[in-house]
């Protein structure tokens, strides 16, 4: 296959396994389930993200606050807001696309913290605002425990050809 691209005149030949890439990959992707998800041992493992909802419609999980998120000055440092909402926003995003044989990676993460945190339990909930062919936009809150506002974000997503999630049930890790 040879195209040109407007600024070369020099045909490209792109070779036939960038071409597969490309196309969804059909192969059967396991289930993503709430067992799984409490079970990982990354990021979320040590924040200790504990997840009570997980569709392509709406992800929430929940934590109470401990040293591991804290900041030099007794806050929740402002980095574990934009990483539970990173990571519950592509969990949503991921689990909206998995039947085509996609997942969704994280492209821009704008986050707000409203308000300091010192202790408590943290819940957060994420929703689409779009879905898109391509990308996603999502928003996520998170709230303590008196039901106050924390810290607010969007996230925009790509939709990408699944690489096989790591460590995914019936996958090799």
């Amino acid at each position: 296959m040879k195209f040109a691209l407007p600024r070369h005149r020099t045909p490209i030949t792109v070779p036939a396994d960038a071409r597969r890439l490309r196309s969804p990959q059909r192969h059967c992707m396991p289930d993503i389930t709430l067992d799984w998800l409490n079970s990982l041992t990354g990021w979320s493992g040590a924040m200790k993200l504990v997840y009570t909802s997980a569709s392509g419609d709406e992800v929430a999980c929940e934590f109470e606050v401990a040293e591991q998120h804290m900041q030099p000055f007794g806050l929740v440092h402002g980095g574990v807001h934009c990483g539970v909402i990173e990571t519950i926003t592509s969990i949503g995003a991921t689990l909206h696309v998995r039947a085509h044989g996609q997942e969704a990676v994280g492209l821009e993460n704008t986050t707000s913290f409203i308000r300091a945190t010192r202790s408590g339990k943290l819940l957060a909930v994420a929703r689409p605002i779009t879905r898109g062919r391509t990308t996603q936009l999502w928003e996520a809150w998170i709230r303590d425990d008196q039901d106050r506002l924390v810290a607010q974000g969007r996230v925009r997503l790509q939709n990408v050809a699944s690489s096989g999630l790591r460590g995914a049930p019936g996958t090799r890790a």
